[in-house]
């Protein structure tokens, strides 16, 4: 008969195991098998097998060495096919199942085999480019493979090595791994030769632009003439820039002088003045680039224009000057004189504050061009009978004599600014390029450079402000000018232009202060005007 007092608990084995074992996790084998059985049957909802949900419980509670031994056993007879259904059910499948199906790539061949590589081919090294790589008459052929391995190896030979760049990256790897015990400085180095190869991964632009003008193509634009707001009626004879000033000048036998704004869309007049019966051979700005000086064919009479108060004064006599006419000269660097050509070969020295000579200068033949240095120190005179003399500008005193190589009759003469070149045409066409330093010291200097792109008579030279550019021209033909580039002596090849007849026959030729233009003056009257694109300054 049963007590009813006491209270029956539903599992007294689990209540003893509790009092032995306090703080234990409470465990309910019926809950657990009741998860089990759910996780079971959801699964089978989903239209797995049987098979499939006990490789599912053996993963999730033991047995994996089993598992993972019938995985590979089934991957061995289905290769290639867990590709082609992940495609679209990837997705759907849950976590553990992806990480239990291993992704076995499959095998692919190749869309063409071209049975000419796989023949191993034999190499004359008896030809003059293998010879050296031969080490017996024994290797008179060698394979290709043979043969680059040993290409690799002189030329590891010839570098002390192999070169950080050609090294492969497990060779870094392990070279970097015996220095992790160095020093910092070491690690510096690692990290330098880390940024070098991602350098030589990425591409892109890493050479900055440079300053210097490139040959071969020179990049311009033609503009509106000069002076076309006010074109010549006869030939000019000069065109030069403003020292300072955005102006342009140009002069001919008109008898006029004419200023312009340079802005190479309209070129605006600013002053023109007519000098009656006095057609003019040349005209110059002073070294202020407040005066200009102009002189005619048939007299010694020139003329000072001061542009600042807008007076012209003629000048009648020189003291001192014992010539019938005065055609040629030049600005002294200084400013304050004038390098007459008179004839016989003589070269007068004029102030221009006295208007009177105060020393001469003779040559043997007469003066055919005449060029200051960079500094006006010396002064370079080409004579007709081709000799170049330099003189001393303070003494009076010939320094040094050449014959300009293979010249009959000299024509022209041009110094460059920065003071390297000097620039020697004659009547041939033939242009010779000198170093200045040689012509100075040497009594047969070699000419670096003979350019002979001219056929006829090379009657002006000119040095751009940046000594990149030498311009050459002929007045005896029609398109007949070059532009050198320097110091590779070559000519642009874009100029002049061959479909279009532009420059015709040129008598002067000039570069703005900065390069920026270049202008011309030819037997139509007009001034041909260019924007040089390199240049960004006027």
């Amino acid at each position: 008969m049963e007590d009813s007092n006491v209270i029956k608990l539903p599992v007294t084995e689990e209540r003893g195991a509790a009092k032995k074992r306090p703080r234990a996790p409470k465990l309910n084998p019926g809950k657990e098998a009741k998860r089990r059985q759910r996780n079971v049957q959801r699964l089978a909802a989903l239209g797995e097998a049987d098979s499939s949900v006990k490789l599912l419980e053996e993963l999730l509670f033991g047995a994996e060495d089993e598992l993972l031994h019938r995985l590979v056993e089934e991957d061995e007879e289905q290769t290639g096919t867990l590709l082609a259904e992940d495609g679209d059910e990837e997705s759907g499948e849950s976590e553990a199942e992806n990480e239990a199906r291993p992704q076995v790539q499959p095998t692919r061949k190749a869309a063409w085999v071209d049975e000419d590589d796989e023949l191993e081919e034999d190499v004359d090294m008896k030809h003059r480019y293998r010879r050296d790589l031969m080490k017996g008459d024994a290797e008179s052929t060698m394979s290709k493979q043979k043969l680059q391995q040993r290409m690799r190896e002189q030329f590891q030979k010839s570098m002390g090595g192999t070169p950080s760049w050609a090294e492969s990256s497990a060779e870094k790897k392990k070279k970097k791994k015996k220095t992790t015990s160095a020093d910092d400085d070491d690690d510096d180095d690692d990290d330098e030769e880390e940024e070098g190869d991602d350098l030589m991964r990425r591409t892109g632009n890493f050479v900055a632009s440079s300053d210097s003008l490139p040959g071969g193509i020179l990049r311009m634009k033609k503009c509106l003439n000069a002076n076309s707001a006010r074109p010549s009626e006869d030939r000019l004879t000069t065109v030069q820039f403003h020292p300072s000033a955005q102006v342009v000048m140009t002069a001919g036998l008109d008898q006029s002088i004419s200023l312009f704004q340079v802005d190479g869309k309209t070129n605006p007049k600013i002053q023109s003045i007519h000098l009656e019966r006095f057609p003019v051979h040349r005209a110059q700005f002073s070294l202020d680039g407040e005066t200009v000086i102009a002189t005619s064919l048939k007299n010694k009479m020139f003329y000072l224009y001061d542009m600042m108060e807008g007076r012209v004064t003629p000048v009648h006599t020189v003291r001192g000057l014992n010539e019938a006419r005065v055609k040629e000269f030049s600005v002294c660097p200084d400013g304050g004189a004038l390098l007459l050509t008179g004839t016989n070969g003589y070269l007068h020295m004029l102030t221009l504050k006295t208007k009177e000579v105060v020393r001469s200068m003779k040559i043997n033949g007469n003066v055919s061009g005449v060029a200051f240095s960079h500094d006006g120190s010396k002064v370079f005179t080409n004579s007709e009978e081709g000799e170049v003399y330099v003189w001393d500008m303070r003494s009076s005193r010939c320094v040094n004599r050449f014959t300009d190589d293979g010249c009959v009759k000299g024509t022209s003469i041009a110094a460059s600014p920065n003071g390297r070149y000097l620039a020697c045409g004659s009547q041939s066409g033939v242009v010779n390029v000198y170093s200045q330093e040689a012509c100075l010291n040497s009594a047969n200097p070699k000419p670096l450079k003979a350019v002979m792109n001219l056929l006829t008579s090379a009657t002006s030279l000119t040095f751009n402000p940046t000594s990149e550019i030498l311009a050459i021209a002929s007045r005896a033909e029609d398109e007949a000018m070059r532009l050198l580039h320097l110091p590779s002596f070559t000519v642009f090849s874009n100029f002049p232009v061959s479909k279009r007849k532009i420059i015709y026959r040129a008598s002067c030729l000039d570069f703005s202060p900065h390069s920026g233009f270049f202008a011309l003056a030819n037997n139509k009257g007009h001034a041909p005007l260019f924007r040089l694109l390199h240049y960004k300054n006027f």
